[in-house]
């Protein structure tokens, strides 16, 4: 009998953009994506023993900055970008509960009809039990991204590293945009501070930084394309490593 398959990180942080969950339109839910990534959330959980936790943000209902460009109050718009990620939230707790996977939403605004709020301790009482925690709601605070909400909460949880799941076929971090430049090529591995002076657009600087103080890797990767979390948890060469 072959031995199970080991994981290279017992805690990790899963970051989903609203945009990777959206309809073609890039709005709204795409219930059948919610579920693939949902699958492949409970994979990770039940067959390779991974404590998951994943942070959603909201850009396929609100972007905090668009808002604020029409000349929205900026505060005003970040929290309703929050809402959304609790939208976003809800759907994903119930695709993983329609697959038996036992999940809890925090979100760091309170609004306890639906949501637990976030504690530090109970999260961590969460995962230990084998539930899927889901962080909503950014980290509370506007002027803040999803990006560095992720940051944040791996790094109070004991996480071992983020997992960025990207969408629409891009694969990792390249050197330009592919999807605008033919000639752009993938980095297979980069430090912290290559993205920060080449300007990669990965995560916001705010995240990236905090990552670096906090020696948490980041492995940014296709989050559409079937197995590909799995890939990410026992190290195959998939997506871009920053460390």
């Amino acid at each position: 009998m072959s031995a199970s398959p080991k994981a290279r990180w017992n805690r990790i942080v899963l970051k989903l953009s609203g945009e990777a969950l959206a309809e073609p339109t890039g709005f709204g839910i795409d219930q059948s994506v919610v579920s693939t990534v949902a699958a492949e959330i409970r994979d990770a959980r039940v067959n390779l023993d991974v404590d998951v936790a994943v942070v959603v943000g909201g850009g396929n209902f609100w972007r905090g900055r668009v808002g604020a460009s029409v000349g929205m109050d900026a505060t005003q718009s970040d929290h309703m970008g929050m809402l959304a990620t609790v939208i976003n939230a809800l759907a994903l707790q119930d695709a993983l509960e329609q697959i038996d996977q036992p999940t809890r939403v925090m979100t760091a605004l309170e609004m306890a009809k639906v949501a637990e709020p976030y504690i530090r301790r109970r999260a961590i009482r969460h995962l230990e039990k084998g539930r899927v925690v889901i962080f909503a709601a950014g980290t509370g605070n506007p002027f803040f991204t999803t990006d560095t909400a992720a940051a944040l909460r791996a790094a109070e949880i004991d996480a071992q590293a983020i997992l960025k799941g990207t969408h629409s076929g891009v694969d990792g971090i390249y050197t330009a945009d592919p999807k605008l430049d033919a000639t752009a090529t993938k980095y297979d591995e980069l430090s912290y501070f290559e993205v920060l002076s080449k300007g990669l657009k990965v995560m916001d600087s705010t995240a990236i930084t905090f990552c670096m103080d906090n020696d948490l890797p980041i492995v940014v990767f296709d989050i559409s394309r079937p197995g590909n979390v799995r890939c990410v948890l026992e190290g195959r060469p998939i997506g871009t490593l920053v460390r």
